[in-house]
């Protein structure tokens, strides 16, 4: 692990929506050090945030590394990695920033240790700019279990914006010895639609009902004989923080693909305008044609990047995020990918050649 200084791999945090996040997990793997600058640059909120500067020090705890610049709105930092360790693990980003964001983090690299591993992540469970954690639990779960990885989620307080509060447990297992390739390519049929149209604190369940109602006549325009079922919730006082609601969507297909649609409601807009968006973000991803929803496929380049073989994934159009983590992927690693858009160019083939990383031994 010891990589020497002439061998620091310095990246431009200004390069496409910004990489800072998205170096650690695979450095960590890797043991490389790497030296991300001009984060300022980023589009939004520059500089570190508390999500990301969350994941970064959890990482460094995973793997008893040096963080140099740790701090919120920082613009030059330095990792220097050891070797992945097992354990139980806390990180608390102190607002209301993404669980989902920490952990996406965390968990390549966690999946790499000799034994099981527990984290408690403290932050917000449903926010904006990030996919709510019923993504994670719905449809990135079971997808990643396509290569071999196997963790358990269980949210034990639910949290929103501005207070944050919420609280997952983790539970991560070993791989076995390498990632599985995967071939995520025949869309097949949509079979049935399930989701969770929830409410939490002063907001009441009608808002719910709304959300959902106005979900499915949209969907049923489309699908109207497919089946549709969504939980209406109110959330219990004791295991939520806050204010909050919003509404997911899961379409579920012949062929074992899992889609995902989303959204929060917001001061101003109405519970209708809110279960409207998030059928309509789900069937913009289905008539895509694609076999994984945009908040889906930039966080399996990773995964495909370090699996044993050649991985496939038919997606919609390649978003920013997905590009960008290309990118830094293949800065860090020998894994090699390639982009084919279909004729229509509404869809588009990724396919990656992993590099077999081997499980580490401590």
């Amino acid at each position: 692990m010891g990589t020497p200084a002439s061998e620091i791999i310095t990246i431009d945090g200004g390069v496409m929506e910004g990489v800072h996040s998205r170096c650690f997990h695979v450095t960590e793997c890797q043991g490389e050090i790497i030296n991300p600058t001009n984060l300022t640059k980023q589009p939004h909120n520059p500089g570190l945030r508390p999500q990301h500067l969350t994941g970064l020090q959890l990482v460094r705890d995973l793997c008893g590394g040096q963080l140099k610049g740790g701090e919120i709105g920082s613009t030059d930092i330095s990792f220097y990695p050891g070797p992945v360790k097992s354990g139980e693990f806390v990180a608390n980003t102190g607002t209301a920033g993404s669980i989902c964001l920490v952990l996406q983090i965390a968990l390549p690299c966690l999946v790499f240790s000799v034994e099981a591993s527990t984290i408690t992540i403290t932050g917000g469970t449903d926010v904006a700019s990030a996919p709510p954690f019923d993504h994670y639990l719905l449809v990135f779960k079971p997808i990643l279990e396509k290569f071999g990885v196997k963790f358990d989620c269980n949210i034990v307080r639910r949290g929103y914006y501005p207070k944050g509060g919420g609280q997952v447990l983790v539970k991560t297992s070993p791989v076995m010895s390498f990632l599985q390739p995967v071939d995520i390519t025949t869309a097949g049929q949509v079979t049935r639609f399930s989701g969770r149209s929830f409410v939490a604190g002063v907001i009441p369940i009608k808002v719910a009902h709304a959300m959902a109602d106005s979900a499915s006549r949209i969907i049923r325009q489309v699908y109207p004989g497919v089946p549709f079922k969504i939980d209406r919730v109110k959330e219990p006082s004791e295991v939520a923080v806050g204010n909050g609601s919003g509404i997911i969507i899961m379409a579920e297909t012949s062929t074992g693909c899992l889609l995902g649609g989303s959204a929060l409601g917001r001061k101003g807009e109405s519970a209708e305008k809110v279960g409207e968006a998030a059928a309509k973000e789900l069937l913009d991803d289905i008539t895509s044609g694609g076999c994984v929803d945009h908040h889906l496929q930039d966080q399996l380049i990773i995964f495909m990047a370090l699996a044993k073989g050649k991985s496939r994934i038919k997606t919609g159009p390649v978003t920013l995020h997905t590009e960008t983590a290309i990118h830094v992927v293949q800065l860090l690693t020998e894994a090699k990918f390639n982009v084919v858009k279909d004729e229509d160019h509404k869809s588009c083939i990724i396919e990656c050649q992993g590099v077999g990383l081997q499980q580490s031994s401590e």
